[in-house]
């Protein structure tokens, strides 16, 4: 998505509308601008659920999601104040909030998404076994701007891998482009994350089935040992059709982030709002069950970069001191 479609959006947070009516009175909502990411993806899917619960609890808000490129162009976007809150991956989140490659960002975590445990899916019939198995061949990573191809390399890093160099690296321009290239050849294998992906739900339910390929012990003992900043994580058994064991992988969790002007009442309200739907949302998205306050708390690298409203709802509640 260009800029120039969503140059305004973050003055809409201040251009209030009385849109709703309650008991005979009018309403002034408060529109926020959600940047997601390319349709096909976890996050577009994540954000439009996102937004349908806060709506309905809340008539005062009205959040707004928005296709972007994904994690790499929320960042700016959020930094320039064209997005109000956007999801960002949890490498590039960590990348921007520790100044790797660029100066630290003053951004804001609103709240934890849902882990993301990486790894490749190939066609059931693939002989694939292992990582190393797809050496030399063309691998879809993920969309250009997503924080998924980050993630991928930071794994592949830590097991002596370089993702450009050792594999012949596809980037797509739209998330959902992924699975099809992989059934019908183009691709040897689809790099992905979490639970509830729709890339990995798509090749699961394809003719033929799929087959999950993550690190093994050593190589996430490996990974660990150079990128401590990611975590062991488990994709639970029957996540995807045909997958009846647990994986485990290693990622990290991702992040809705708040431009740094986001007003404190504001925030406050979308916490509120937020973490008393924990459940409705869970109901909704079962890869949304992880959005929780406690789950926030522990996930922020430090609780410093949880947006000061949020801490404030945190205290209230006794999920932070």
């Amino acid at each position: 998505m260009k800029l120039a479609g969503i140059a305004c959006a973050g003055l809409l947070l201040l251009a209030g509308s009385a849109g709703a009516q309650e008991g005979g009175k009018a309403i002034t909502k408060t529109t926020i601008s959600l940047g997601t990411a390319t349709p096909g993806g976890g996050f577009p899917v994540y954000g439009n659920a996102f937004a349908e619960v806060m709506n309905a609890a809340d008539p005062a808000l009205s959040i707004d999601p928005r296709n972007t490129k994904g994690s790499n162009e929320n960042i700016p976007l959020l930094e320039s104040g064209q997005l109000d809150i956007a999801l960002v991956a949890g490498e590039p989140a960590y990348e921007a909030f520790m100044g790797i490659g660029r100066p630290a960002t003053k951004l804001k975590i609103l709240t934890a998404m849902y882990s993301s445990p990486g790894m490749f899916v190939v066609r059931a019939d693939s002989p694939y076994k292992t990582i190393r198995d797809l050496v030399g061949q063309p691998v879809a990573f993920g969309a250009k701007g997503s924080g998924l191809p980050i993630l991928s390399r930071y794994i592949l890093d830590g097991i002596g891998l370089k993702q450009d160099e050792d594999f012949k690296s596809i980037y797509l321009d739209r998330a959902g482009d992924g699975p099809a290239m992989v059934q019908d050849g183009r691709a040897a294998a689809l790099w992905g994350a979490g639970v509830g992906w729709p890339g990995f739900a798509a090749m699961a339910q394809a003719p033929g089935g799929a087959r999950f390929i993550a690190p093994d012990a050593g190589e996430i003992a490996r990974v660990r040992a150079k990128h401590t900043f990611l975590k062991p994580l488990t994709v639970p058994a029957n996540s995807y059709p045909n997958q009846p064991t647990a994986i485990d992988s290693i990622g990290s969790w991702s992040f809705v982030l708040a431009r740094e002007s986001l007003p404190d009442d504001v925030a406050y309200r979308l916490a509120r709002t937020l973490h008393g739907q924990e459940a409705a949302l869970c109901k909704k998205l079962p890869q949304a069950c992880e959005t929780t306050a406690a789950n926030t708390v522990a996930a922020a690298p430090n609780a410093g970069l949880i947006h000061p409203g949020v801490m404030k709802y945190f205290r209230e509640v006794g999920v932070a001191k």
